[in-house]
C-alpha cells in the first residue's frame, strides 16, 4: 500500500493573506506588537498557540489562550465575506486525481489546521471522500513532533516505508524525518528552498508530484 499524507496551508491551499490578517488582528487587539509579515509567515503549519507564542514572544500563557480564542472567533465571524480566500494551489486537484488512482493508495491530511477547519475546507473544494485519515492539533501534538504521522499509520495499517509527508515547510520535513517516512517538499508554499534539508525531493510544480512520489516509493 502507499499513505501519501499532504500537508495543508502552503501545499494544498494558499491561505498565508487570510491568516496574516487574522494574526495582525489579533495582536492589535491585545495590544502586542504586530510581528513582521516574514515571521507570520514562517509560522504557518504550527499549532496555533504555540505559533501566536513564539510570535509574541511571550510565556503569558494566560495571554496566549486568549489571543487563540480572538483568532478563531475572528476566523469563524468573518467566513461568509472570505469565501474563496482558501483556493486550491493551481494543478492540485489535477494530481491528486493522479496519485489516488494508483492502487492501493490511501490519502491523508496532517496539518496545524483545526479539525473543524479541515473538514470545512475538504467539503469546499469536494475532496471530504478523498482522504482517509485527518491529522491536526485537535488530537496529536504540533508539528514537528511525529505524532500526526504515526496517528496516521496506526489507522490506515501503513509502516513508515510506504509512507510520503508532502509539505512545504521545515516542520514537514522534520515530522516526516521524525516518523521515519519518506519525505518531498513543495517550493510554492511558505518556507524557502534552503529551509527544506530535510526533504529527499523537492518539487516546483503539482505536475511533477505524481511521478516524484512514484520514484521515492519504487
Amino acid at each position: 500500500m502507499r499513505l501519501i499524507v499532504f500537508d495543508m496551508d502552503g501545499t494544498l491551499i494558499d491561505t498565508h493573506a487570510l491568516i496574516s490578517e487574522h494574526m495582525m488582528r489579533t495582536f492589535t487587539t491585545h495590544g502586542v506588537v504586530v510581528p513582521q509579515p516574514d515571521a507570520m509567515r514562517r509560522v504557518i503549519g504550527l499549532s496555533l498557540p504555540i505559533a501566536i507564542r513564539q510570535l509574541a514572544q511571550s510565556e503569558d500563557e494566560a495571554l496566549v489562550t486568549e489571543m487563540v480564542e480572538t483568532y478563531k472567533a475572528g476566523y469563524r465571524d468573518t467566513l461568509p465575506v472570505n469565501e474563496g480566500r482558501e483556493p486550491l494551489y493551481a494543478g492540485a486537484l489535477a494530481a491528486i486525481e493522479v496519485i489516488r488512482a494508483v492502487p492501493d493508495t490511501i490519502l491523508g491530511i496532517a496539518t496545524g489546521k483545526g479539525l473543524n477547519g479541515v473538514n470545512r475546507i475538504l467539503a469546499t473544494h469536494g475532496l471530504t471522500s478523498y482522504f482517509a485519515t485527518l491529522q491536526t492539533p485537535d488530537h496529536n501534538p504540533s508539528k514537528p513532533h511525529p505524532g500526526m504521522l504515526l496517528r496516521a499509520m496506526a489507522e490506515t495499517g501503513a509502516t513508515p516505508d510506504e509512507v510520503v509527508m508532502i509539505g512545504d515547510t521545515s516542520f514537514d520535513m522534520e515530522l516526516g524525518r521524525n516518523a521515519g517516512t519518506r519525505r518531498i517538499g513543495v517550493t510554492w508554499g511558505y518556507h524557502e528552498r534552503e529551509d527544506l534539508s530535510a526533504a529527499e525531493v523537492l518539487v516546483d510544480r503539482y505536475e511533477d508530484l505524481p511521478s516524484a512520489i512514484d520514484r521515492l516509493l519504487e
